[in-house]
């Protein structure tokens, strides 16, 4: 049984899911358009992460709709909030044990999270370090591009480093492995990260990863999304009248001389499956542009994503106002007796409307009563 207080994040985590589930499906029927639609949808898949449909119920639930209150009883709203929310929190209040019983799971498992969290962001500190050592090392390089270039002695492949004020990180002695067409291929390529922006989309799916650092799913989106990043940026390329031999070559050189970025926010060019990129450069596959039934498709889905969530809320006004309403608890008897020593602390509430304290003070019972923090 899930704790009272972990139910919350239960919902999260499964409204998370079904949303890249539902973008995964997408990316399927969409199959055959351009990287760059498939990247989105992963994108929107991860940024959901950190954005809980508890926000967009809170929203919705501000929202005064007259004809909400017929509606919040039909078959649809009561399916819809049981698929969003299938771990419903407890409607009464738990027994003392319990709670506490609750309290420690809840700090074990608060405990086991951190620990993750800590040895993913300490990995990636790591790598980050030896990045930063690289640009320190580097000298300038005169390039006619909009970014700064950089030349290091760390044999490292072409990169673009950082987020705001970002710089294109090149190995020394690079235009001596490659010759002027593919080193111009190559700058391409990085440009093309630069304009997309991709290093800022990598830091926050890093974010993502390392606060559900437990979920499978959130590694597995990052794999697809470095997959549909390094393949848009291709087809950008390639639409740029680049030559598919001579660009494929510079890769292919790229990863025989260099090493491989160590780190996502770092945008290079050996990314995701090279034997599959290298393919589909050399074949040109035929791409198609979005057709006004599938752009529909699109709109609707984000419609149906945002809009649900929203419409619960609107629809549980209603409920939750009529139980602001509500009379508060009254006891036509009470009982007091004194209690023996040994008694531990206990509230139960039994059927009926009654309840049942045991071990409490005069205290205690008073600021239970008035519900005194």
């Amino acid at each position: 049984m899930i704790p009272a207080n972990l139910t919350w994040l239960a919902n999260h985590l499964w409204q998370s899911t079904l949303f890249a589930a539902a973008a995964g499906l997408l990316c399927i029927a969409l199959g055959k358009q351009r990287a760059q639609v498939r990247y989105g949808l992963w994108l929107a898949a991860s940024v959901k992460f950190l954005v809980p449909f508890a926000l967009l119920v809170s929203i919705g639930s501000h929202v005064h709709w007259r004809a909400a209150a017929s509606i919040a009883q039909s078959p649809v709203p009561v399916a819809m909030e049981q698929i969003s929310q299938p771990f419903p929190s407890p409607t009464s209040a738990p027994a003392l044990a319990v709670a506490q019983s609750e309290t420690h799971v809840t700090t074990a498992v608060f405990g086991a999270w951190f620990c993750g969290f800590a040895a993913v962001l300490f990995a990636w500190l790591i790598r980050w370090r030896k990045i930063r050592a690289a640009v320190r090392a580097a000298s300038a390089v005169p390039l006619d591009i909009p970014v700064r270039a950089l030349s290091s002695p760390v044999p490292v492949e072409p990169g673009v480093f950082g987020i705001f004020r970002p710089v294109l990180l090149l190995p020394e002695g690079i235009l001596e492995r490659l010759s002027p067409a593919q080193f111009e291929a190559i700058l391409a390529h990085e440009l093309c990260h630069v304009r997309r922006r991709d290093n800022f989309a990598a830091a926050v799916h890093m974010s993502v990863e390392a606060i559900f650092w437990f979920h499978p799913l959130v590694w597995w989106i990052g794999r697809r999304l470095m997959e549909e990043r390094e393949r848009a940026c291709d087809e950008e390329v390639l639409g740029n009248a680049a030559e598919p031999e001579v660009y494929a070559e510079g890769i292919l050189n790229v990863c025989k001389f260099y090493l491989a970025s160590p780190l996502r926010c770092v945008s290079g060019v050996t990314g995701s499956n090279l034997k599959k990129r290298i393919e589909e450069i050399m074949t040109r596959r035929a791409l198609f542009s979005l057709s006004p039934g599938k752009k529909l498709l699109l709109v609707g889905a984000g419609m149906i994503a945002v809009g649900m969530p929203v419409a619960v809320g609107i629809l549980k006004t209603p409920s939750v106002r009529a139980q602001d309403a509500a009379p508060p608890l009254s006891f036509e008897v009470v009982t007091v007796k004194p209690s023996n020593g040994g008694d531990h602390r206990l509230i139960r509430f039994v059927p009926g409307g009654g309840a049942q304290m045991t071990g409490m003070t005069l205290k205690s019972l008073i600021a239970f009563a008035y519900d005194i923090q």
